[in-house]
């Protein structure tokens, strides 16, 4: 019997523009499979169990090698998408620290001696964050991220440069490292025009370049480089009618028809109900799930979501 139960791992969109994100599901056998994210597609599934677990941790060997350790059991995750035994291994928890000289295994070092961006990306309500990302996954960071508008302001030597020049930009420029992605789904819910947010997105760019060329810092250069947004995300970052989606993705059964999506953001049409809504498929991160032709519940009002 085929086995339809899977631990999901998230939304992962590829290094190259032109392809197609993916959720990356685990099976009972720790085998991997990719449910393609494309506009047209249905996604049905039902939560076949309470409560997350972890999705193991990784073994850095370099800018392009990495092993990543199935979590022995699936134990419950205490620590983010962690159990504290993963946690406590993952290579990956130790790069936030490198550059105030904390210390780090040889892999993970050459990892971090890549060169590395500094962008500042834009939301669906304007609001923006700097961050980083390795030169391997210069476009793929941003598209993860769920960015509507970004820029590139700097290319630095290594990721010890990126990660002190980003906590100047906080500092001297206000911009926050983090954005939550509650704040993120809500955004997109109502999201500003295309032409408001990559004006202030430039705004906001041209104020970090500001900060970190009169920084003295060495080991970078000034860059002023747009990022070109996936065309799946266009629909979902347009003023198009749409509504939050009204079900929690914590239990229950749910399916829909996806039209556009932005980072772990899908808009989704329910069936024979008109209507399109905003889902964060990153909530299913950590959960098992089961495939099948299952559908959302429609909301017995709809005229409410007005």
């Amino acid at each position: 019997m085929t086995d339809t139960r899977y631990l999901v791992h998230g939304v992962f969109w590829p290094a190259t523009p032109a392809a197609r994100p993916v959720l990356r599901l685990q099976a009972s056998d720790g085998t991997f499979r990719e449910a393609a994210l494309d506009g047209g597609i249905r996604l049905g599934f039902r939560l076949a169990a309470e409560g997350k677990s972890c999705l193991g941790h990784h073994l850095v060997h370099g800018p392009a090698r990495r092993d990543h350790v199935l979590c022995a059991g699936r134990s419950p995750a205490d620590r983010g998408n962690q159990c504290g035994r993963c946690f406590v291994a993952d290579d990956f928890r130790l790069m936030h620290d490198f550059h105030r000289g904390g210390r780090v295994p040889p892999g993970l070092r050459s990892y971090l001696m890549q060169p590395h961006w500094l962008y500042v990306a834009t939301f669906a309500n304007g609001v923006s964050k700097v961050g980083t990302a390795a030169d391997l996954r210069k476009w793929q960071r941003l598209a993860e991220q769920g960015a509507v508008a970004a820029s590139y302001v700097a290319r630095a030597a290594d990721g010890r440069v990126v990660r002190v020049l980003e906590d100047l930009v906080t500092r001297d420029g206000g911009l926050p490292q983090q954005v939550r992605s509650a704040a993120k789904a809500a955004a997109l819910a109502a999201p500003a025009s295309a032409g408001r947010l990559t004006a202030h997105n430039a705004a906001l760019a041209a104020t970090a370049r500001r900060v970190i060329s009169a920084s003295g810092e060495d080991g970078f250069e000034v860059v002023d480089e747009g990022w070109n947004r996936p065309a799946l995300a266009e629909r979902l970052c347009s003023a198009t009618a749409r509504h939050s989606y009204p079900h929690a993705l914590d239990s229950g059964q749910h399916g829909f028809t996806i039209r556009s999506v932005c980072g772990s953001f899908v808009l989704a049409a329910l069936d024979d109900a008109g209507l399109e809504f905003v889902v964060d498929l990153g909530r299913l991160k950590g959960r098992t799930i089961e495939l099948g032709t299952y559908s959302s519940e429609v909301p017995a009002v709809q005229e409410a979501l007005f």
